[in-house]
């Protein structure tokens, strides 16, 4: 089901029950159907990956595993292509030339590339999966990995898209200070020595600091509902972001302070469960009676390997699933505030799940 841009507008409601006593919101899923309190936006999370923790950690798995595929893929080729070359540019011995550095240099920039654009897609794909398994978990209709994957594929390159305009914009401001700082601090050296000139130079850098802090803070948290819109919506990433912009006026504080609790709560909470993990893969070899051999320092090494991988995924997945849990519910939310999409929504969970 997607939760469209025009939602229908009812009538009136009807008049208070006896005593001004109003029924709750009917909760067909992991929220009720009315303007969410902290309380029911944190729950709805849990309760969210509770319910649907095979496809939320399937998705996670999914993408940073082709992922670390693809970039191991794409390491080996380069590796393959150029190993004669490697070797020598490796060898103390040797001297190598530019001619023998520069295709070594610009391959595995290249690699560099694509593997920081692969990571970028994985997770857009692991923040579009969230809001598509909200679609199901808020109408209490049942989900699946298929359904889930097939949504968030659909709608990866809208939220890259969105992902990547909004860090572009947050930057501007922090890039901006930067490079007058830089040019200042040039100019400075260039054209004097005074010490009293770099102190004053520091005092400027560290209030312009503080002055594009807040601005890059408050742009990151106006267009942060884009992701969720650009998924519900089927929202491409410059309407996704004026669409976030639009439902975060007026309750910007709310948000941010939300948010924030959600990203620090999946970061200790990511800590926690990377933790005993990083005492086995850090015991590891000591539990090994003997690692004189090849193959017991292989096992070892694979051993710790895999620990490292289970740990980073793991990590990486909370990180990444619960504040975007939380973020997807605050976009439902300011839409029942703003627009009366509950009516829409209790309509909707009462209709059987459209097919994908």
């Amino acid at each position: 089901m997607s939760y469209g841009s025009t939602p229908p507008y009812p009538g009136p409601a009807g008049p208070p029950g006896w005593g001004g006593w109003m029924p709750p919101p009917p909760k067909p899923g992991v929220v009720p159907l009315g303007p969410l309190r902290l309380g029911d936006i944190l729950g709805g999370a849990f309760a969210t990956i509770g319910r649907h923790w095979k496809q939320l950690l399937g998705m996670a798995f999914a993408a940073y595993g082709l992922a670390l595929g693809a970039i191991a893929a794409a390491i080996g080729i380069a590796y393959a292509a150029h190993a004669d070359r490697l070797e020598h540019v490796l060898d103390a011995d040797a001297a190598p030339g530019w001619d023998d550095v520069a295709p070594v240099v610009f391959t595995f920039g290249a690699v560099y590339v694509f593997g920081l654009f692969v990571v970028l897609v994985a997770n857009a794909l692991v923040y579009a999966s969230c809001p598509a398994v909200l679609q199901d978990a808020v109408l209490g209709h049942p989900s699946t990995f298929g359904r889930v994957w097939r949504r968030s594929t659909r709608r990866v390159w809208s939220v890259l898209g969105a992902v990547l305009l909004t860090s572009l914009i947050v930057a501007v401001p922090m890039v901006l200070i930067g490079t007058a700082f830089v040019a200042a601090v040039i100019t400075l050296i260039t054209m004097s020595s005074d010490a009293g000139g770099f102190g004053w130079l520091i005092l400027i850098g560290f209030l312009g600091a503080l002055a594009t802090g807040p601005l890059a803070v408050w742009l990151w948290v106006k267009f942060s509902l884009a992701p969720a819109a650009a998924v519900f919506e089927g929202q491409g990433a410059v309407a996704a972001l004026t669409r976030s912009s639009r439902l975060v006026r007026g309750d910007w504080w709310r948000i941010f302070g939300i948010s924030l609790l959600a990203y620090g709560m999946a970061a200790v909470a990511s800590y926690v469960i990377q933790l005993p993990f990083s005492f086995l893969n850090l015991l590891g070899p000591g539990l090994t009676e003997d690692v004189s051999t090849s193959g017991a320092a292989l096992t070892v090494v694979i051993t710790s390997m895999v620990f490292f991988l289970v740990t980073v995924l793991i990590g990486q997945a909370l990180t990444a699933a619960f504040p975007q849990l939380v973020v997807s519910l605050l976009y439902v939310d300011r839409r029942i505030r703003t627009e009366n999409l509950a009516p829409s929504l209790a309509e909707a969970a009462a209709a059987p799940p459209a097919a994908y």
